[in-house]
């Protein structure tokens, strides 16, 4: 067994071995156009690629440090952990923040693999998965009544759900988005950042299982006595392997009667279907008790009315490099919170 840096020949052979978006190829050129540090690297078993990670290093403003993020990977183990960790001290990283792609496993123990849990997880322990190999009849039947009668609204509305990776629908789901953003009071991503996502993923091409692409949809509406097209909702669709992602998606405060939101899922579970996916991740929830006051509890009930399978992963998780400097960092990012909360 010998490991190595991941060439750009080898590409298709590094997505084969690898399960998630944040994984792929793809969103690690997508990392690098924007200045991120992305270290790849894979374990051969001669030729054979046995298995293979992606890691980003983001600089700490003002300093010489850094701090390393592998999301959605494989199980730690021994050997991974003292590649990371010979990685980190190479990138003066005080710390490496690991997110696996793995269902929550009670066998796997913390400090044997001298871990920490992680002080601010970036990544959701929960999401919704839904079998997409069950058929339309039963997919409508065991969703919350209440979904499948929006779901008939929002027909009934003719509300028209479209792929269009146009640049005005771009600039149209990013209208929506700011709106989004700014009514239900949340962070998210600069538009540049989700404009690089569109340059880069929104290519025109045959569906290919084994490559990130991206998919943006539009929910479109004709109000009566107009003849005016209006977009009520605009998300950002995922496909990699046999899953269909729903990473962003925004809505607007308008013709919210037409109930296009609901179509807009149905469309895209029916469009997973199309292209032979077996599964359909909604990228995140809460718990299974929810908190109503929760600021996200809207968006985790409206994604459970279709009766997804709530799957809890293994969280989030700190290889520390540097004991001293993590401590300063807990710390600073509790204060940063503090007064991110306090200014919003």
């Amino acid at each position: 067994m010998t490991t190595r840096d991941i060439r750009p020949e080898d590409r298709s052979l590094y997505n084969s071995v690898v399960s998630h978006p944040l994984q792929s190829y793809e969103w690690g050129e997508f990392r690098e156009q924007q200045g991120i540090k992305v270290i790849r690297k894979g374990l051969f078993d001669k030729d054979k690629l046995v298995s293979a990670f992606q890691l980003t290093i983001h600089k700490i403003p003002h300093s010489i440090f850094t701090i390393g993020y592998l999301p959605k990977g494989t199980l730690p183990n021994t050997e991974l952990l003292e590649q990371l960790k010979k990685i980190g001290q190479e990138n003066n990283c005080i710390y490496i923040q690991l997110e696996p792609n793995i269902h929550k496993s009670d066998n796997f123990d913390l400090k044997i693999k001298n871990l920490k849990k992680s002080f601010h997880p970036l990544f959701t322990k929960y999401s919704f998965i839904l079998d997409l190999t069950k058929s339309e009849e039963e997919l409508l039947k065991n969703m919350h009544h209440k979904t499948r009668y929006n779901i008939r609204v929002a027909q009934k509305h003719e509300v028209m759900i479209v792929e269009d990776n146009s640049d005005e629908a771009f600039e149209t789901y990013w209208k929506i988005m700011e709106e989004t953003t700014s009514r239900q009071k949340f962070y998210a991503h600069t538009k540049s950042y989700h404009k690089k996502q569109w340059e880069i993923f929104a290519k025109k091409k045959k569906f290919d299982p084994n490559e990130l692409q991206y998919h943006l949809m539009l929910a479109n509406y004709n109000p009566p006595s107009t003849n005016q097209i209006v977009t009520l909702a605009a998300w950002v669709l995922f496909t990699f392997h046999d899953t269909l992602y729903y990473p962003y998606g925004s809505s607007s405060s308008e013709n919210r009667e037409t109930m296009a939101s609901n179509l807009m899922m149905w469309e895209a579970i029916r469009f997973g279907k199309k292209l032979g996916l077996k599964y359909f991740d909604m990228w995140g929830s809460l718990g299974p008790k929810p908190d109503i006051k929760d600021p996200w509890f809207g968006f985790h009930r409206f994604k459970q009315g279709y009766n997804p399978l709530l799957t809890e992963f293994m969280g989030s998780y700190d290889l520390v490099i540097n004991q001293l400097l993590y401590q300063v960092l807990k710390v600073v990012d509790k204060l940063r919170w503090i007064y991110l909360r306090m200014k919003k």
